[in-house]
């Protein structure tokens, strides 16, 4: 059972929410909920009218079929408009549909009619309008005043019938009377079912609704958080790569223009380098111009990346870097984020550290102490405050890189006392771990 038939939520809730607008108080094909129950209504209450202007076999005692007719038509009407909102309107709608149904039976006496059918739409109409203890109680009320009806009818005709006739019948009436009540109770508990079972298809088939709108403003939001990681990353790749080349660039020009009143030679070797740095720095902008996503490393090793970044530092400021390297076989995302983190950590000691030491290290922690990778960039520089380096978006980068890869990122730093970066990062499992599900 779904949530409209436990809580007992009326179709009208429903009804005035579809499509976003509130149902027309007329009611048509158009925009009932279900368009073949008021076809189906209209064809019970075609039938009902015939029966009354059909001929009878036994004379009249009423004025006539019209009283009867009217309270049918009227009752049809009442059909058109069903209230949704006070709930003493919507009994009080009831409450007349059954007097409709009574007056509609008392007019037609003489005929023997018992409507049932005005019944079945009576019930079907409290549906759309009544929680499910609502609709409950119209089809008990519905049951006793059917059986109610139909004991009146069958008394009656006792009466009218010969003696010597009606006597032997009563039995036979007795029978028939019974097998109609009970008939009657299965069929009013089929249709509530079965409407009920349409309730219930209709209210999944709002929550679904309701549910892909927000699939897809969820779409929407992950579509543009996406798109802003990316920039994020684009723009941390173009910094990691062009920006290091150019701040290396720089630091050699700052030297061949220190170096070239006294040491001209030694200045026109700064000039080659920061020429071969230029080139270095353009072919970078061509690089993530053309393949942002392609693999810095290019078919290197860790180790040799991270040397020849080495390199450049000891190139551009004299100070040789420590390496020490211990982590075989990551995987090439995670080598490419930990040559970004390297490059950046390189670039900012080049830059602002004035350092006469640094120490690189990237090991692979054991599974028995926590396990994971470790990378490591301290230099004995000048250091700063911590609360001072808000905006650095080198270091920014780093935090990103490793919260990205589902690691930690510390800063450790203090004037004088140099700069500490450690990143841990997961180590991912390996094949066999992967096909052993561990």
């Amino acid at each position: 059972m779904t949530l409209a038939m436990i809580t007992g939520e009326p179709l009208c809730a429903l009804m005035e929410v579809d499509a976003g607008r509130v149902m027309p108080p007329i009611i048509r094909p158009s925009n009932h909920p279900f368009p073949f129950l008021l076809h189906l209504e209209w064809v019970l209450l075609g039938v009902a009218v015939v029966s009354e202007l059909t001929p009878v076999p036994l004379p009249r005692h009423t004025v006539g079929p019209g009283v009867a007719i009217a309270a049918l038509l009227l009752f049809g009407a009442l059909g058109l408009r069903l209230p949704t909102q006070s709930p003493w309107l919507r009994t009080v709608h009831i409450a007349v549909q059954g007097c409709l149904i009574l007056l509609a039976s008392q007019a037609g006496l003489a005929g023997l009619r018992l409507f049932p059918f005005l019944y079945l739409i009576l019930l079907i109409r409290s549906c759309l309008m009544l929680a499910m203890a609502g609709r409950i109680v119209v089809l008990c009320g519905s049951f006793l005043m059917f059986a109610g009806v139909l004991q009146v009818r069958l008394r009656l005709l006792a009466e009218r019938l010969p003696f010597r006739v009606g006597r032997p019948l009563l039995p036979l009436l007795t029978g028939i009377q019974v097998n109609l009540i009970f008939l009657f109770g299965v069929l009013m508990v089929f249709v509530l079912f079965m409407v009920n079972a349409l309730l219930a298809e209709r209210q999944r088939r709002e929550e679904l609704r309701r549910a892909n709108e927000k699939l897809r403003e969820s779409a929407a939001q992950i579509e543009a958080l996406a798109m802003a990681q990316e920039r994020s990353r684009i723009a941390r790749d173009i910094h990691d790569s062009l920006g290091h080349s150019l701040t290396a660039l720089n630091i050699q020009l700052e030297s061949a223009v220190k170096l070239w009143p006294g040491d001209a030679a030694k200045a026109h070797d700064f000039l080659l380098q920061a020429k071969q740095m230029g080139s270095t720095a353009l072919e970078d902008v061509r690089r993530a111009v053309a393949t942002m996503r392609s693999n810095p490393l290019q078919a290197r090793s860790l180790s040799d990346a991270i040397a020849q970044l080495a390199q450049q530092l000891t190139e551009a400021t004299g100070v040789t870097p420590q390496i020490k390297i211990n982590a075989p076989s990551l995987p090439s995302y995670l080598q490419v984020s930990i040559y970004r983190m390297m490059q950046e950590a390189l670039t900012n000691i080049a830059r602002h550290a004035e350092a006469t030491a640094v120490d690189i290290s990237v090991q692979t922690i054991p599974a028995d102490h926590g396990g994971g990778i470790s990378v490591t960039i301290r230099d004995d520089g000048r250091g700063f405050f911590l609360d001072d380096n808000r905006t650095g978006f080198g270091l920014k980068g780093i935090r990103e890189r490793a919260e990205g890869d589902g690691g930690r990122f510390q800063l450790i730093s203090a004037p004088g006392e140099g700069c500490t970066i450690q990143v841990w990062l997961p180590q991912p499992p390996s094949a066999e771990d992967e096909l052993l599900g561990r």
